[in-house]
């Protein structure tokens, strides 16, 4: 440390000295990160910002309920809440730095003690088993001269709030995952309903065909091709019950509940929930502002700088004021006597010198975390934009796929409605009508799980843009 220095912070002292290390300053965002999304369409999604309680878009009080159980009762949010408030400990404990430390120390001991059996021999007299009193004060103040206190508070600060951040990740998660859970158990709700009417018209085409059979008009070979799709169609429903029963047992799992008391009121739903006008995306500065991981990794990199400043702080001297007072007597009531007590003030000081080979490598490891932060930054926002821009080109792929499936299935309805009447009137075979009757089967499936595609990839988007934090729980956040 050059003399200049010394002089500097000598001067500065009573103005609470000086602060070696780097002082932190958040990095710039990525060129580009800020900009509109690239894969938004204007038609499907708008540039307002998307509301932190976005499930509430699809109107569905159920569902809201569930998000609103999940906060309160998902065990994964509580142990982060837990993770916040021992971080908030450890900073009070830092802050506490700032402070006096104080020891008190009381002690009764009866027995021989080497002093005064020395003084009792000087005099002449036989030892002699003895209580002796003592009490003492320790006060230690650090004076902080090279902010070794203060750069503790500022890391300790930074983490408190990467763990709020953290915490913020994982309600972000639940509110998602508990949407995702319920519109999973409408999705195959609705898969079940198109399946079980699809079973009912290939099963009055059996009956027909058979009928048709018995009167001559068709073969043994019409009556089994129209079984074996009966058959297929019957097949599809098992799967879609017990995945609806799965996605049940999840949505119990994140509200916080056994299996035993699984919401079957859930089961009700029949229809995924619809949202009724486009979504709110924002842009890429909402999402470098409204994304806690990306919150997170900046303030993990705040943390690392002032850590730099920390093991700076040891290669210098660390000064404290320290004071004691107390006494020693053998008998309690004389502890506070002129001739018992004891007391004394100064100056403490402590420096790892001149072998710094420790402290310097200290400096250097931190250092090297505090890049290893910076990059780690840089990456949660690159992963950030990524996400976001997989989501809204999911989601603008699944609504071109499922207008055109709602095209095919207007089509595939109409052309079982001409080949029934053309079956009737002979001029085309059974074999024809039962392959029109398959492709308005598969028509129906296709659009039900399209349907169930859309509202997941939705989900997908607010996901991907980090809402669902803030609510009530937003004056929380700063610790």
């Amino acid at each position: 440390m050059s003399a200049r220095t010394w002089l500097t912070c000598v001067a500065l002292l009573g103005l609470g000295g000086c602060v070696v290390g780097p002082n932190y300053q958040t990095p710039p965002p990525l060129a580009g990160a800020s900009q509109p999304w690239r894969y938004a369409e204007p038609s499907r999604e708008t540039s307002s910002e998307p509301p932190d309680d976005w499930w509430r878009l699809y109107d569905d009080s159920q569902l809201d309920a569930y998000v609103a159980e999940a906060f309160d009762a998902n065990h994964d949010l509580a142990a982060a809440e837990a993770n916040l408030a021992s971080s908030r400990a450890i900073l009070e404990a830092a802050r506490a730095g700032r402070l006096p430390s104080t020891t008190a120390n009381f002690d009764a001991i009866y027995g021989r003690d080497p002093v005064t059996d020395e003084i009792l021999g000087i005099t002449g007299r036989r030892n002699q088993t003895v209580w002796k009193f003592d009490d003492l004060l320790d006060v230690s103040y650090e004076l902080d001269l090279f902010g070794h206190v203060r750069r503790s508070i500022e890391a300790s600060k930074a983490d408190a709030q990467a763990t709020a951040a953290a915490r913020d990740a994982v309600k972000v998660t639940v509110a998602a995952e508990t949407t995702r859970a319920y519109v999973s158990i409408c999705v195959f709700g609705e898969q079940l309903a198109v399946a079980r009417q699809s079973l009912q018209v290939v099963t009055r085409q059996l009956d027909i065909t058979a009928r048709r059979k018995a009167a001559g008009a068709a073969t043994d070979f019409d009556v089994v091709c129209a079984q074996v799709l009966a058959s297929q169609v019957r097949a599809t429903i098992p799967p879609l019950e017990g995945q609806r029963r799965a996605s049940l047992l999840e949505l119990t799992a994140l509200i916080g509940k056994t299996p035993a008391y699984a919401p079957q009121e859930a089961l009700g739903c029949v229809a995924p929930p619809r949202l009724q006008a486009s979504i709110p995306v924002g842009d890429g500065a909402g999402l470098l502002r409204r994304r806690p991981d990306i919150r997170e990794a900046e303030r993990r990199l705040a943390g690392g700088t002032a850590r730099v400043g920390v093991a700076t702080a040891e290669l210098y001297p660390r000064i404290s004021l320290v004071g004691s007072f107390g006494g020693a007597s053998g008998e309690i009531n004389a502890l506070t006597a002129e001739r018992g007590l004891a007391w004394g003030v100064g100056p403490s000081i402590s420096w790892s010198f001149p072998n710094q080979a420790a402290p310097r490598a200290r400096v250097r490891a931190s250092q090297a975390d505090a890049a290893a932060a910076l990059q780690d930054f840089d990456s949660t926002v690159l992963r950030a934009l990524k996400e976001t821009e997989q989501a809204l080109t999911a989601y603008g792929s699944e609504l071109d796929r499922r207008q055109a499936l709602g095209d095919a299935q207007r089509q595939a309805h109409h052309a079982f409605d001409l080949a029934q009447g053309q079956v009737a009137a002979g001029s085309i075979s059974a074999l024809d009508l039962l392959t029109s009757e398959q492709q308005m089967v598969a028509a129906d499936a296709a659009l039900a799980s399209s349907d169930g595609a859309l509202v997941d990839d939705q989900v997908g988007v607010f996901k991907a843009l980090g809402g669902g934090w803030q609510g009530r729980r937003l004056a929380a956040n700063s610790p």
